[in-house]
Order: structure tokens, then C-alpha cells, then sequence
């Protein structure tokens, strides 16, 4: 079997219309009393190598679902779901879960840290509980802590730290193993406006740099103008919404995340 692993980016990504990852004729309900809620209802789309795509939507709109689906940790009702060339959905569950511990970063909305582990452990520990070794896997992670600005709370634990603080350290994990795919599920949405313009900088900027492709479900429309592709999720399907990029834009980027998000 080819390791994926064999093709993973290391530098920055280069431009290409290439789909790392994509949906095809895609379907998922729940079932609400005695009726099926379809969230998706044969979706086909394709997102973009090295992009940053932004998922519109209020809140039950299937936005999380999606990027569930997107790594394998919900298994549709129909259809397939692709990360480079690979059909995750047709993976064994064990084999699934691995694919996603070594392709795929997460950043959630609450953090999710260990409490017991300090900073830089709840760093590594993704990659410990893979078999690496630490002394191979902690230089990156305190370049990551360094790159944050959090290099001197490195052996401090998640209680002492604030929700903006928590949440660049969940950003450093989802980034340390190097993975192909960055999945964000509102990844400000428990933060006050000004910290979640510093996370917000920070979650582009590294992505960015290291060619990463990040998917990113909110429910912010100022938050879309930042990506390169815009869906919105509504009645069983994804909708792209050029409207809300303006191609022509040449604001510094630091300043425009500044201005879309502050109160």
C-alpha cells in the first residue's frame, strides 16, 4: 500500500486548482421524530490545494457535520468523500481513525486541551500517542509555541492560561504533525472580538506559510471576506458565494483582519 504520507507538502503550496479534497454526490440526515432532516443532500464539490474556503451558515445548518464528514469522524448516508485521491468513507474505521491522526489538524471552538498536560505536552501528545519519539517532535513544537508567542509558557498548564492563549495552543496541535488538511469549526467563537482578531491573524498566517489547505465553518460573514472561496450551507447543499470576495482588494491583510473583525 502507498503511504500517503509519501506526498505530503512541506514547503509552501504552490497555486493549482488541484482538490485535496473532495465530496461527491454526498448525502446526510438525522432523524428528527418521525422524519429525516437531510443536511446534505448530494453534494459534489471540490476544495482547493493550499486555499483557505470559508463554510457560511447559522448555527444547525450542517456546518459542523460537514467537516465531520470531510475527516471521517461521521460517516455519511451516501456518497463518497475523497482526501487526495484516498475514499476515506471506504476505509475501515480503525484505518480511518489513523489516516485522520496523521493527515489532518483540528481546531475547535473550545479548545479542547488536556488539563493535567502542560502546554507543550498537549502539543505533542498526538504525536506521541503515534509512536514518535520527543525528542524528534519537540523542536517543532516549540518553534510553533515561539511562532505564537507563548515560547516562555511552554511548561505552563491550560487553567493558567486565557481563552486566546488556549486556543493558539490548540492551533500549534493542530499544526505540529504537519498535515495536509486543516479542518476550523468556529475557531473564534468563544473568544471576545479583539483576542479573536489575534487568533484569527495567527490560525491564516501559519497556515498560509506552511501551504496549508484550511476549511473553516463559521457564522460570520466578515470572517468570509478573509477566504479565497465561500459556501454557504443551507437546504441540503453548498452554495459558492463569490459575493462576498472582492478579487480586487489590496489591503494588507493584517490591517483588513483588523478592520472585518473589531467590534
Amino acid at each position: 500500500m502507498i503511504d500517503p504520507k509519501d506526498s505530503k507538502l512541506t514547503n509552501k503550496a504552490i497555486m493549482t486548482n488541484k482538490k485535496i479534497v473532495r465530496f461527491e454526490n454526498l448525502k446526510k440526515g438525522f432523524q428528527e421524530g418521525d422524519r429525516v432532516r437531510h443536511v446534505l443532500d448530494g453534494v459534489s464539490v471540490g476544495f482547493e490545494e493550499g486555499k483557505f474556503t470559508a463554510l457560511l451558515g447559522p448555527s444547525g445548518s450542517g456546518k459542523s457535520t460537514l467537516l465531520n464528514l470531510a475527516c471521517g469522524i461521521e460517516e455519511p448516508d451516501g456518497g463518497d468523500v475523497y482526501i487526495k485521491e484516498t475514499a476515506i468513507t471506504q476505509m475501515t474505521d480503525h484505518d480511518r481513525t489513523l489516516f485522520r491522526r496523521d493527515n489532518i489538524g483540528f481546531v475547535f471552538q473550545f479548545f479542547n486541551l488536556i488539563p493535567t498536560l502542560t502546554t507543550l505536552e498537549n502539543i505533542i501528545l498526538p504525536q506521541e500517542l503515534a509512536g514518535k519519539r520527543r525528542r524528534d517532535i519537540e523542536p517543532a513544537a516549540v518553534d510553533l509555541l515561539d511562532k505564537v508567542g507563548l515560547a516562555d509558557r511552554r511548561d505552563t498548564f491550560p487553567d493558567r492560561l486565557s481563552g486566546g492563549e488556549q486556543q493558539r495552543v490548540a492551533i500549534c496541535r493542530a499544526l505540529a504533525h504537519d498535515p495536509w488538511l486543516v479542518l476550523a469549526d468556529e475557531p473564534t467563537g468563544n473568544l471576545d472580538s479583539k483576542t479573536g482578531v489575534i487568533v484569527m491573524d495567527l490560525l491564516l498566517q501559519l497556515t498560509s506559510e506552511a501551504g496549508k489547505t484550511l476549511i473553516m465553518a463559521t457564522h460570520s460573514p466578515q470572517v468570509t471576506t478573509l477566504a479565497d472561496r465561500v459556501f454557504r450551507v443551507q437546504g441540503g447543499t453548498l452554495v459558492e458565494d463569490k459575493s462576498v470576495i472582492d478579487s480586487d482588494t489590496e489591503q494588507d491583510e493584517e490591517h483588513h483582519l483588523a478592520e472585518v473583525l473589531a467590534p
